[in-house]
């Protein structure tokens, strides 16, 4: 099918679990950050804001062993070496409570060094460090419901996939009131709910692994530490791996940035802000995930024209999801941020213009993140870890750290949109210039096309 049948009745099959799974993890978010801002206030928003990058880091590792496992799993699946594949399985399941316990205890013992290195003030720290001691607690639950779960995708299996995604979410969105207003735990009780979220979840993970459903199941064999499939492991996962880590330092110097100019409240302003931003992004990250197999496959069986017709179909959906947003920040930024601190004037004052202007190029945002995922696609790895870096990295963080200097914090709200203009230019010339080396096909040829 992948090779005749209709591209966009493909795309829609193989986004929508994706896009599902992504937007539940998008509305968790936004929802949790909405019952900080209404119970707890704008601090609590400056305080989950700081300890982000924190979890960024947790997540990087959580990439390593478990994107890099599932990639070597389905690789060794495919050559039907089941013995490797449970080697794979069992060693990531090690190397995943090993890391959890470091990332635990050196985490709790640096707690508020880091948290000053991130970001936090006088003001903010203490709601910092009751939110994120909680939330280290619980590493061992998060990794292995989110490390594991990516071997359930491996397997071939991404709708039990998106069910461990739905627990954990959903657990967290009912959760998170209880604690919050109803046990008035604060933004410790929001820390709380979520841990209990990712318990429930790495349960249900636990008992895939364990019981009849999966192809593969984690035994006392596996698990013991094999020096070749561990560094087979670390190499596969080593590209999310140091984009997710990249990611955690930017925030940090955007942290950092926000509250020598801005204050604490500012802070709180960006977090709002990568909420919202995230509810846009997370359809457009799961229409990557529907697109890459398609264009894979046909680029490997050197049908161009369907290649070129996928990826343009990806870029349209992907602009038009990015344009709706744009338009909404533009013409309803107070009732965006309302959502999250409702009567608060002093935030409401900066976050509006904030928004308004961090969203000034957000239509070329899906173009960029979806030509990027062309190279993923099409087996050009390097490239495309370097496109989808080159806007932070080559971009992002310089004018993130010169453009204050010159502008104050207009230079901050500026900074994104003058990256993303930039690293679509960028992305923009690589990928027409490599479609342009594809065999010259016309693009709808063939009937089956749709």
């Amino acid at each position: 099918m992948m090779g005749t049948g209709s591209i966009p009745r493909l795309l829609l099959n193989f986004s929508l679990p994706a896009i599902a799974g992504m937007m539940v993890q998008a509305t968790y978010n936004i929802v949790d950050r909405i019952y900080i801002g209404n119970g707890i206030g704008p601090m609590g928003i400056a305080g989950a804001t700081v300890g982000f990058p924190v979890m960024l880091v947790i997540m990087a590792f959580g990439m390593l062993i478990g994107i890099g496992g599932a990639s070597a799993l389905s690789i060794a699946l495919g050559k039907n070496d089941r013995e490797f594949a449970r080697k794979i399985l069992g060693n990531s399941f090690t190397l995943l409570i090993i890391v959890s316990l470091l990332l635990m205890v050196l985490g709790l013992i640096f707690l508020d060094p880091m948290l000053k290195l991130f970001g936090a003030s006088e003001q903010s720290l203490p709601y910092a460090r009751d939110y994120l001691s909680v939330i280290l607690l619980g590493v061992l639950v998060n990794q292995i419901g989110f490390g594991l779960n990516n071997f359930i995708r491996g397997e071939g299996n991404p709708r039990a996939a998106m069910i461990t995604m739905l627990i954990g979410a959903g657990i967290n969105i009912i959760l998170d009131p209880v604690f919050i207003f109803v046990l008035d735990m604060g933004i410790r009780g929001a820390a709380i709910a979520t841990v209990i979220s990712q318990f429930v979840s790495s349960l249900w993970v636990l008992s895939y692994f364990f019981g009849p459903k999966s192809v593969l199941s984690i035994t006392l064999a596996g698990m013991r530490l094999d020096r070749t499939t561990v560094l087979r492991i670390f190499g596969l996962g080593s590209a999310p791996f140091v984009m997710q880590l990249t990611s955690s330092v930017f925030n940090m110097i955007l942290n950092n940035q926000l509250q020598r100019y801005g204050g604490d409240l500012a802070i709180s302003s960006m977090g709002i802000i990568y909420s919202i931003l995230m509810f846009i992004m997370m359809p457009i990250f799961g229409l990557n995930q529907g697109a890459q197999p398609l264009i894979g496959y046909n680029y490997g069986a050197r049908s161009f024209a369907r290649v070129r017709h996928t990826i343009w179909l990806a870029i349209f959906a992907a602009t038009a999801i990015t344009s709706l947003g744009f338009c909404l920040a533009q013409l309803f930024p107070s009732k965006l941020i309302a959502f999250f601190a409702p009567g608060n004037d002093n935030l409401l004052a900066m976050a509006v213009p904030a928004i308004r202007k961090f969203f000034l190029m957000l239509p070329l945002v899906g173009f960029q993140v979806v030509s990027s995922n062309y190279f993923q696609a099409t087996g050009q790895p390097q490239k495309a870890m370097i496109l989808s870096m080159s806007r932070q990295v080559l971009f992002l963080i310089p004018l993130i750290v010169f453009l204050p200097s010159f502008l104050g914090l207009n230079g901050i709200w500026f900074a994104p949109p003058i990256s993303d203009f930039l690293a679509a230019m960028v992305t923009g010339f690589f990928f027409l210039r490599d479609l342009a080396l594809l065999k010259k096909e016309p693009l709808f040829t063939e009937a089956q096309n749709g």
